[in-house]
């Protein structure tokens, strides 16, 4: 199995995410980042020998507790407790994937070596992905501005024996794990506790995972509306060049671009039209598209350059002898970013939706509800009602999240990002675009048999057949749900 190589120099993206947790690559930490991390660490323990100054993190308590001194026999202890009593994650557990985008993530902050925590932390973290060691982490309880608390207590506490992982498909309490591997736990130093649990990578891991199946989905939306215009018998003037040079959107433009490839060689588009326009639906695809796509690269810049920044607190200067408190845990750029992202998605599938409904209306030569005995049958009636209730959620879940906020740990930390809510909730419109396309790809292909013996581009032809091969023609009525579950599951596969 292949390596990757953690350096600080190295700017990480979206890719090299995919590419690390998708194909299970290895880490290893370069020697510029073990000495980085060396000689952070040694900074603090020879400025805490030097100083009985109170440093926030440090020697102090947390949050409101900020001016309480704690006593230098003690530091240790307060870096297990703060991990224990702020691991107070509840609700659905996360998803394996986001976890290991965690672990990754938190590695890469660290790396940099301005955290103060030990090599031999970092190393176990690293043990952790490439055993693929995944910890037991929950979907709420991050507020997302003083770094994600309560998620990365849960992801962080197995580094001294606590918490409980995933292993090999089995659900092990890490003192039963570590005691299999014949690992020791990690015995935390000052400032570790809060290094780890202080950072945004709760909710830019959710970022990572979404922007990574948005893109696949994104594209796949291309080809099902492809394969719904050439069904409804839409015409091609509206994705012609010349048409979108005097309107330089660059999703705009690149959507109608992808619009003509996978049309070309069609038969049906290139059959005289009856009719003189297209509802907005097929019409406006690259306005529309275009618009999220340009979104989502957008919030691609704000991830990366999350993902590439230290955002913990507080933050150690070596070089200029100095540790400064400030606030690089607050999650807002994530948090305006993730409720963007949600609303692109949400329109993606919106007008997917739009277009199903146009398909089952019996107009252009296609049967009502696209099957040959409506009546007796109700054909494609209810999966676009599905699609509809599905299309409708979404518009609740993108109430954006970032625009909220409250008080908490005394009044201290008295304004919020809530990026962890705007991440969860923007993973569910994943899910949800995930059906919706898959429900207008199950009409179109219905749709196209009506065509016949016509053909499309070869480009549509091909996602047709391999929906066939999962999924026949709809002769009569059947059970719908289990199409319906069928297409969702193997939609990434077949697009």
């Amino acid at each position: 199995m292949e390596t990757f190589e953690i350096r600080p120099e190295h700017h990480l993206t979206i890719y090299d995410v995919k590419d690390i947790v998708y194909h299970r690559r290895k880490l290893i930490l370069s020697e510029s980042a073990k000495a980085k991390i060396q000689r952070c660490r040694k900074f603090l323990d020879d400025y805490q020998a030097k100083s009985e100054s109170p440093v926030y993190g440090i020697n102090t308590g947390f949050g409101s507790l900020y001016n309480t001194v704690i006593n230098p026999g003690d530091l240790e202890k307060l870096q297990e407790n703060l991990l224990m009593s702020h691991a107070c994650g509840m609700g659905e557990e996360v998803d394996l994937n986001v976890v290991r985008i965690m672990i990754l993530l938190k590695i890469q902050g660290l790396s940099y070596g301005h955290s103060g925590v030990q090599l031999e932390t970092v190393e176990r973290l690293v043990e952790f992905f490439n055993h693929d060691i995944i910890p037991v982490v929950y979907s709420q309880g991050s507020l997302g501005a003083s770094g994600d608390l309560a998620p990365l207590s849960h992801l962080c506490l197995p580094l001294f024996g606590m918490g409980e992982v995933i292993y090999q498909n089995e659900r092990y309490k890490t003192t039963d794990l570590l005691k299999k591997l014949g690992w020791s736990p990690i015995k935390l130093k000052s400032k570790e506790g809060l290094a780890l649990i202080n950072g945004t990578q709760f909710m830019n891991a959710f970022a990572c995972y979404i922007l990574i199946h948005s893109d696949e989905l994104f594209r796949g939306a291309e080809k099902i509306a492809a394969m719904s215009l050439d069904a409804f018998d839409g015409r091609p003037e509206p994705f012609e060049d010349i048409l979108h040079s005097v309107r330089n959107h660059k999703g705009q433009r690149d959507v109608a671009g992808r619009m003509r490839l996978h049309l070309e060689g069609s038969e049906i588009i290139k059959q005289a039209k009856v009719h003189v326009q297209d509802p907005y639906s097929f019409r406006c695809i690259p306005q529309v598209h275009g618009a999220s796509w340009d979104q989502w690269e957008h919030v691609r810049k704000t991830v990366e350059t999350e993902m590439n920044s230290v955002t913990d607190n507080p933050i150690i200067f070596p070089d200029e002898n100095r540790i400064i408190s400030g606030g690089h845990f607050h999650g807002q750029p994530l948090a305006i970013a993730l409720d963007l992202i949600a609303i692109a998605m949400a329109e993606i599938a919106s007008i997917s939706e739009r277009r199903t409904y146009k398909l089952i209306n019996g107009l252009r030569g296609l049967p009502a509800f696209l099957v040959s005995n409506p009546g007796l049958n109700s054909g494609y009636m209810i999966p676009q009602y599905t699609a509809a209730s599905i299309v409708s959620q979404n518009k609740q879940l993108c109430t954006p999240a970032s625009v909220d906020t409250i008080d908490s740990s005394n009044g201290q930390e008295d304004h919020v990002s809530m990026g962890a809510n705007a991440a969860t909730k923007a993973y569910r419109v994943l899910d949800n675009l995930r059906r919706i396309l898959a429900i207008e790809l199950l009409n179109a292909a219905q749709a196209l048999e009506f065509r016949r013996p016509l053909k499309s581009s070869p480009s549509v032809e091909s996602l047709h057949g391999k929906l066939r091969s999962f999924i026949p023609k709809t002769e009569d009525d059947r059970y719908f749900s289990d199409d319906l579950r069928k297409a969702e599951s193997i939609l990434q596969e077949i697009i």
